[in-house]
This record gives C-alpha cells, structure tokens and sequence, in this order.
C-alpha cells in the first residue's frame, strides 16, 4: 500500500481507528447478547456454582406455597410470572457493554439480604461466557486492525 502524501497516510489511519472501534463495538454487542440469554436461560433453573459464585439453595417450603397458591411454577427458583426473566436486557455504546435487569428484586437475589440466600444470576452468567467473551473480543480486536472478518465465526450475530 502506497501513500502519495502524509494527509492520505493520515487518513487511512483515521479509517483504521474506526473500523477498530466499530469491530469491538459488534464484539460487545455479541457478547451482551449471549451474557443477556444465558441469564435469562438460568432463572427457574438450580444453578451449581461456578467461579465465586453459590449454588442456589433450595426455595424454602413456604416461598413455593405462596408460588402455588398464585399459580406459578413449582420448583423454578426467581421464575414467579416471568416478568424478572423479561426485564434483563442489554445496551452497548461508546465501547462499552452493560448487561442488568430493571426488576429491582434481581439485586436482593444476586445478592442475598438476612433472609434470602443468594442466588446470583448476572455474575455467573458472565463467568459462564468467560471463553466466549474472551474469543470473541479477541477476534473482533484482531478483525478491527487487518480491516475486516478473520473467520466470522464468532463475530456473526
């Protein structure tokens, strides 16, 4: 590749700079999207531990009671009416990537209060897709620099 001038030099590192970003912006999103589904995946699911995270113990005798009484599925822990599940959503911007749900309740399960165990579902998700996030970032860092897909494995999405 020949430059004539330093403006074109100038230019076509101006053009690298943004295809880099672009190229993490996609990775991101894809890696949100898949911390988002294995999130939701996991609610009215036992989770073993993983990572740091807990097992989840067993909802207590009365807490499936009340959940009978309302109609609710037996034996599926943070699932109720599904509306928590609904409200984990993701956004990315500015090279940045933000995975959460907007059901207030979620914190108190992730973490736990007096009288509630915790069972996390936000943090082990993103453990979970360590591999993934790991890969996927790593590719997109890589396409963004030689300017365009290395296999499109992992980058399509």
């Amino acid at each position: 590749m020949e430059f004539g001038d330093l403006a074109k030099l100038a230019a076509h590192f101006a053009m690298l700079e943004v295809a880099e970003i672009k190229s993490l912006e996609h990775g991101l999103k894809v890696c949100a999207e898949r911390i988002e589904q294995t999130a939701k995946e996991e609610i009215g699911h036992y989770q073993n531990a993983v990572g740091p995270y807990p097992a989840w113990s067993p909802l207590a005798e009365s807490t499936e009671e009340q959940k009978a009484k309302k109609g609710y599925p037996a034996n599926a822990p943070l699932l109720a009416s599904g509306e928590m599940q609904k409200s984990i959503k993701h956004e990315v911007s500015a090279l940045t990537a933000i995975v959460g749900s907007t059901d207030k309740k979620m914190v108190y399960h992730e973490f736990g209060t007096v009288r509630i165990p915790p069972r996390p579902v936000m943090g082990p998700a993103a453990y979970r897709n360590k591999e993934f996030i790991l890969k996927t970032i790593g590719e997109a860092a890589m396409s963004g620099i030689v300017g365009g897909s290395l296999s499109g494995r992992v980058l399509r999405g």
